[in-house]
This record gives structure tokens, sequence and C-alpha cells, in this order.
């Protein structure tokens, strides 16, 4: 795998926000790290295809997933130092392979796909569908069934990794004070 990709070695406690877009993972994470004071990471993807959006016109492209990865986790390692007991990321690379999967043909390359299977993560939090979708440059799947596909594809990704996962149903609020409970229960688990 290469280096670029890999996680730096932590004893901190990484909560991963999961799931289809609009799904109001961003509103949590923020809410989460102002409320545990500390970091979150933001998703690398929302710039870098913005960034690209507003020079060319152009949406993501499969040559652009790698960077995208390389650019998630070196914010990822960055913050992770400045942190003592958690980080909350708004994304992680196993979402982006996910992407990969349903954009282009279940394609994806086999340096996303090692990558994302080596790199752990405490507690995964899938956010549900159940919030209005909301328009932005980025975004392209509004319709009801399009986004209870994209759903079904991050679970079964959660699932058939065997990673670690909460459901998250509701509004921001109810989302927030079950992950609240969850998390401290993880830091007292710690001793933290």
């Amino acid at each position: 795998m290469e280096e670029k990709l890999k996680q730096e070695p932590s004893n901190i406690i990484k909560i991963v926000l999961f799931g289809p877009e609009s799904t109001g993972k961003t509103t949590l994470s923020k809410l989460l790290a102002n409320h545990y004071k500390t970091e979150w990471v933001p998703e690398y993807a929302r710039e870098y295809l913005q960034n690209k959006w507003d020079l060319e016109q152009k949406t993501c492209e499969s040559h652009d997933l790698i960077p995208i990865a390389i650019g998630q986790i070196k914010l990822e390692n960055e913050l992770a130092k400045k942190v003592k007991k958690l980080l909350i990321c708004d994304t992680d690379i196993l979402e982006t392979m996910v992407y990969s999967q349903t954009y282009y043909g279940n394609f994806v390359d086999p340096i996303l796909e090692e990558a994302a299977m080596a790199n752990t993560y405490n507690l995964y939090l899938l956010t549900s569908i159940d919030i209005p979708w909301e328009k932005d440059d980025l975004r392209d799947r509004p319709d009801p069934k399009q986004r209870q596909d994209m759903f079904n594809a991050f679970e079964n990704a959660l699932i058939n990794y065997n990673r670690p996962y909460v459901l998250l149903t509701g509004d921001t609020i109810n989302r927030f004070k079950k992950v609240v409970k969850i998390i401290d229960q993880l830091l007292e688990k710690r001793n933290i």
C-alpha cells in the first residue's frame, strides 16, 4: 500500500461519520467536536471537488479518487496529532471506495481498496437518509430510490468489511444525543 494512504499509529478513539450525501455528517461532526472540545476531520473530497467544479465545471472522475483518499488521510493524520483522546472524522477512505464502486461500475483501484481495509476506526456512525436532501454543486442523487440505493451500498460496506457501526436516524438533536451516550461509554472504557 502506498505510504501516503496509511494511518499513522495513534492511541486516540476515532469515530467516522459515514453515509450518503446530504445526510447530516458534517453538521454532526462539528457538533460532536465542539461538545468534546476536540478536532474534526473535514471531508477532503468536498474541497477538492468544489475546486474542480469551480475551475472546470467537471464532477468527480475515477482518476480523482486516489488524490482524494491521500488528501483525506493526510488531514486525518495531521489532526490526530493535535488531540489527546478523540478525533471525529467526517468521512474515511472506505467511503471513497463505496463511491468508486457505485459510480464506476464496481471498479475500485486495488491501492484504494488495500488502504481502506488496512485503516481502522473505533466506530462508524451510519447516517440515515431520513432527513431532507439539500442541493449544492456536488450532490447529484436527490431521488428517493437513488438515496436508498446509496444508503444500502454504505451499510453493505460496513457489514461486508465487518466494521463496528451504529445507525443514526431522526433529526440532528436526536442523533447527537444518541452519539454522545455512545462516545461517553467508549471514553469511559478507555479511562480517558
